[in-house]
């Protein structure tokens, strides 16, 4: 596979995670992760520990998998009416590349809308990717989203940026 080729696999996997987001399509979203994944939003700029400082969120694949279930359920009162959103995406970038360890970090700063009912919200973030080798397909280990407002007071955000 040549690096060119790999690059453009790169983008389009981390465009097609986002699309699968905006469609709803959580249990394929959640296919896209590792078993030893985690989805990491930080609570303060340049936080570098989702360990020993509270954040936003950091789950999981176990977690991830609940939160999906959760918004699958007809009984979730937090998704009546459901939630939409959509990812305006700038062209992500390969940040990082370790062909020894099938190993890359990709940067995508986007706009993020989520919507229910009335109310919308909007946030300018950047989605730090960090995709490996397994099983014959790429797959997300790390997904990091850096909120450029996540200091601020932020409403309950229900899917995933």
């Amino acid at each position: 596979m040549s690096m060119q080729t790999c690059e453009q696999d790169l983008v389009r996997f981390v465009i097609r995670e986002a699309r699968l987001l905006d469609e709803q399509r959580f249990d394929e979203w959640y296919q896209l992760f590792t078993d030893d994944a985690y989805y990491w939003v930080p609570l303060s700029p340049g936080q570098t520990d989702p360990l020993n400082h509270t954040s936003l969120a950091y789950e999981d694949s176990f977690l991830l998998k609940l939160r999906v279930e959760r918004l699958k359920s007809p009984l979730a009162y937090s998704q009546k009416p459901a939630s939409r959103c959509h990812h305006l995406l700038q062209a992500p970038e390969v940040e990082n590349s370790d062909f020894q360890k099938n190993e890359f970090l990709l940067r995508t700063p986007f706009i993020y809308t989520e919507t229910r009912g009335d109310e919308s919200q909007r946030y300018a973030a950047t989605a730090w990717h960090t995709l490996v080798w397994r099983e014959d397909r790429l797959r997300i280990r790390l997904k990091r989203v850096d909120i450029l407002n996540c200091d601020a007071m932020l409403p309950s955000i229900q899917l995933f940026l």
